[in-house]
């Protein structure tokens, strides 16, 4: 998927260095005054995101491209479903998708998140894999991929390193014992609408920031989140006097499908974010709860 990402997409970066000081203040503040709700900054951040789409709905769709005949038809999608990199309780990474993420109320997602959690546990990474390598294989079929489906089956079977071996016998029975809602499925693994990456949650401490990330196809953006830097930043005081302050800056990459969208159909989702972060009552408020 990956390298079917940079063959056949031509990508357009842009690194969003969001001032966040303001909004980190307001979200502690928010945490502390309910300590019966457990908000998690990654949370609170998710909400964030889910506005700036909802500013910008051309960002949330997927493309269908012919190549050959150089056309193709890009589907807007009411729903926002966030596929998010997740690490395991083994130390693993697995892409959940969160649906209707722009729907839900800040306690709806910060539950949603628990949950997530909860049935990754009870859950085989192996099996819920090849449950999707052999969804994906069948939609292959369907439309008319025979040769690469084949391919992709027999380098599974064949490579004896990375060989995909499901459960069998009374280890699969007891396995698929184990209700749906209490696992992890295929339709928490299906494609989503749009991929938010937060590499910050393992680089942080270190210098730099990203600037390019994979568009999975069929999505046309993706969103990429870096660690949290300190930097001297000129600002202007009450008396409309420039200083320089330390703030916090949160650096962002945006990447988009030149081929479905230009930058201007990015700028409402930064102009939403640049509102947020300047009032943070707009997500952090109690009728979001």
């Amino acid at each position: 998927m990956t390298t079917e990402s940079w063959t056949s997409i031509p990508h357009v970066s842009f690194v969003y260095e969001a001032d966040i000081t303001d909004f980190i203040a307001a979200y502690r503040k928010f945490d502390t005054d309910r300590p019966e709700f457990r908000l998690t900054f990654n949370t609170a951040m998710l909400k964030v995101l889910a506005e700036g789409i909802e500013a910008a709905p051309r960002l949330n769709g997927h493309m269908s491209f012919q190549r050959r005949l150089v056309r193709g038809r890009v589907e807007y999608l009411d729903q926002i479903d966030v596929s998010v990199p997740w690490t395991l309780p083994d130390g693993h990474m697995m892409t959940i998708t969160m649906k209707d993420v722009g729907n839900k109320t800040l306690r709806q997602m910060a539950e949603y998140t628990d949950d997530i959690n909860r049935r990754l546990k009870n859950t085989n990474l192996t099996e819920a894999l090849y449950s999707v390598s052999v969804h994906d294989t069948l939609e292959r079929l369907k439309k008319g991929r025979v040769v690469s489906s084949l391919l992709r089956l027999y380098g599974s079977k064949t490579n004896p390193k990375h060989r995909v071996t499901p459960l069998r016998g009374q280890a699969k029975k007891d396995y698929y014992a184990i209700p749906k809602e209490d696992r992890i499925t295929y339709e928490d693994l299906k494609q989503g609408t749009i991929t938010i990456s937060n590499i910050g949650a393992g680089s942080r401490g270190i210098r730099g920031h990203l600037d390019m990330l994979m568009i999975i196809p069929p999505q046309i953006f993706a969103i990429g989140i870096s660690a949290l830097q300190r930097k001297p930043v000129v600002v202007t005081d009450e008396n409309g006097e420039e200083k320089v302050e330390i703030r916090s800056i949160l650096p962002m990459v945006l990447c988009f499908d030149h081929r479905a969208l230009d930058f201007g159909q990015v700028t409402p989702f930064l102009r939403r974010m640049e509102e947020i972060f300047k009032d943070p009552s707009l997500v952090l408020r109690d009728d979001y709860t």
